[in-house]
């Protein structure tokens, strides 16, 4: 069914969809996934794709409407790190706490990665822990990855996450899991929503705002802490895996703002 003789019914249901999305506060880059998406569907459906003109000039619309910048949330660095640590209690809440603020920072994992791994995903070695990810979002064929995670004399990752495991009992499985009232562990994974509530909840215990804190911040926080370091890129890449050098750099150049300022001399 056509309205007119060039803009079909899907192209204007699509714009107004998008349009009520950016309403509810949905973020540009996610409406822009959803486009892709869509017209994906369709190609592949054998359909004529929503008109990509006119959708493009909705989307640049709701970029100067409600702006395109991505909301960043803070990073845990290795210092706001320690200060969220000494905050994490002597009980098996603590520990499994403890065990997943130092893993999640120390392999730069996705809060998704975190809820995901299983015992038979880490792996003992001299260094500290071989961290096995089945898959994750830049390996959705599920190809899998293997994290190095150093045990370092500053924070003792493997330690920690030994510690949590031997507390709780728990032998195969998720490794990271809620706990009922009176402290009994459950046999099912932690939810990524809880993975980002005990982020807010330790930076709100050491004094930062909770609300600028999120589950990616303990990616972000090993990033920016290996840029201010002066570790390689290509090392932290390593680590994060992430597939694109330009994405690493947003941390480096963001460690390095103010090294060689411009003003220095005269500010």
């Amino acid at each position: 069914m056509k309205i007119g003789p060039s803009i079909s019914l899907t192209t204007l249901t699509l714009t107004a969809f998008l349009a009520d999305q950016a309403r509810g506060g949905t973020k540009l880059s996610t409406l822009r996934r959803r486009v892709a998406a869509i017209t994906y569907a369709h190609e592949a459906a054998g359909y004529e794709p929503p008109q990509g003109r006119l959708v493009k000039s909705v989307l640049q619309g709701i970029a100067r409407t409600h702006g395109a910048a991505r909301q960043q949330k803070a990073a845990v660095t290795a210092t706001r790190l320690q200060q969220m640590l000494r905050h994490c209690p002597k009980t098996l809440r603590g520990l499994r706490d403890r065990a997943l603020l130092l893993l999640g920072f120390a392999g730069a994992l996705r809060r998704s990665e975190l809820v995901a791994l299983t015992v038979a995903d880490l792996e003992d070695v001299e260094e500290g822990l071989r961290i096995h990810i089945r898959r994750s979002k830049t390996d959705q064929e599920g190809i899998g990855h293997v994290v190095p995670v150093l045990n370092g004399p500053r924070f003792k990752v493997a330690e920690a996450v030994q510690d949590w495991l031997a507390a709780a009992q728990i032998t195969e499985g998720p490794v990271f899991r809620p706990l009922a009232k009176g402290g009994k562990v459950l046999p099912v994974a932690l939810s990524t929503r809880s993975v980002a509530e005990i982020v807010k909840t330790y930076a709100e215990q050491a004094g930062l705002d909770p609300a600028q804190f999120a589950g990616h911040s303990l990616r972000a926080g090993f990033l920016t802490s290996a840029a201010e370091a002066g570790a390689s890129i290509f090392k932290m890449m390593e680590v994060s895996r992430h597939r694109s050098v330009e994405t690493v750099k947003k941390y480096v150049r963001t460690a390095e703002l103010f090294k060689d300022h411009a003003g220095v001399s005269f500010l």
